[in-house]
């Protein structure tokens, strides 16, 4: 059948095509059809001309998980829909055609009707409403709530208008709010950082704190810091330190590597934890001679090894 080709008045099975209708899904035009039973659903063009829907559901099989005559549900109320009429089968459950009190209509399983799982259409008259908490006025760490926004997160969640401690207003989700995600406009978070940074002792852009309790890591081809696998199967290994970057050399052995790595640490690393620790405690007994006789530790490469320069 040509692609716009009028369906009406032909057959799929047990269906017979009455009318095409205004309706879309997954833009695939609905067809009203009528089976052999005497039901009419609506089925939408791609399913039709695969002989994916071939009744209505009555035929044994095709039904409902719980049995192979489904109840009838047209004309009942489920929060602001009213079934209007049986739609095509999905996923072996019954499915119903439901006009919403907005004027929309809904196709959804009897199982999410029943549950209550499924209560409107969906539409932007009942989003606004959907799980709307009032958090007017309450605190949540620094931030104050004071009125909802139009604006909705990917989940539907209500963003709130709040002005924080320090002056500064944020939108924030109620989700992230009430489960205590956010507690100020991040503030906090920059306060937070300043004083770890006032902590943390810094010489020529090398902290003194994370070479002591460095980690091993895994984010790099061999599984440990500094050792990376080549394509020739070899592992290549270098050490950093005041933002630069030493070649310690090339192993055939993992073992090897990572042992060269940590005769690297021990040389460079700990010698300057080391060597500062102990120039620090002279620089706090005698500021004067701190003045006159700074911090020198230097690395270098010589004749192919590294080496410590210090003075």
């Amino acid at each position: 059948m040509a692609r716009g080709k009028d369906l009406v008045g032909c057959r799929f099975g047990r269906l017979t095509v009455l009318e095409k209708t205004d309706q879309r899904e997954k833009h695939y035009v609905l067809w009203r059809c009528r089976c052999d039973c005497g039901r009419e659903i609506l089925v939408d063009t791609k399913r039709l001309k695969r002989g994916t829907v071939r009744d209505c559901g009555c035929v044994p099989g095709k039904n409902a998980r719980r049995g192979n005559v489904a109840e009838d549900l047209t004309g009942q109320k489920f929060g602001e829909l009213t079934v209007i009429s049986r739609a095509e089968n999905k996923n072996g459950r019954v499915c119903w055609l439901c006009r919403c009190s907005c004027g929309g209509q809904k196709i959804t399983t009897a199982h999410d009707l029943k549950a209550g799982k499924c209560r409107s259409c969906g539409g932007a008259a009942h989003r606004t409403g959907r799980n709307k908490i009032d958090l007017t006025g309450r605190h949540f760490g620094r931030l104050t709530a004071l009125y909802p926004t139009d604006a909705r997160d990917r989940r539907g969640s209500v963003y709130w208008h709040c002005s924080c401690e320090c002056g500064n207003t944020v939108d924030l989700p109620e989700s992230v709010l009430v489960y205590g995600n956010y507690r100020s406009c991040g503030c906090m978070k920059r306060e937070n950082q300043k004083q770890i940074s006032k902590k943390l002792h810094m010489i020529d852009g090398t902290c003194i704190e994370m070479l002591e309790k460095r980690k091993y890591r895994e984010d790099n081809t061999s599984g440990f810091r500094g050792v990376y696998q080549m394509k020739n199967h070899k592992y290549r290994v270098s050490i950093g330190f005041k933002r630069q970057r030493f070649y310690v050399g090339v192993y055939d052995n993992y073992d090897d590597a990572v042992q060269a790595r940590l005769s690297a640490e021990e040389l460079v690393h700990d010698g300057f934890v080391h060597a500062y620790r102990a120039w620090k405690e002279k620089a706090d007994r005698d500021p004067e001679w701190a003045e006159d006789h700074p911090l020198h530790f230097e690395v270098k490469k010589v004749n192919g090894s590294l080496q410590v320069m210090t003075g």
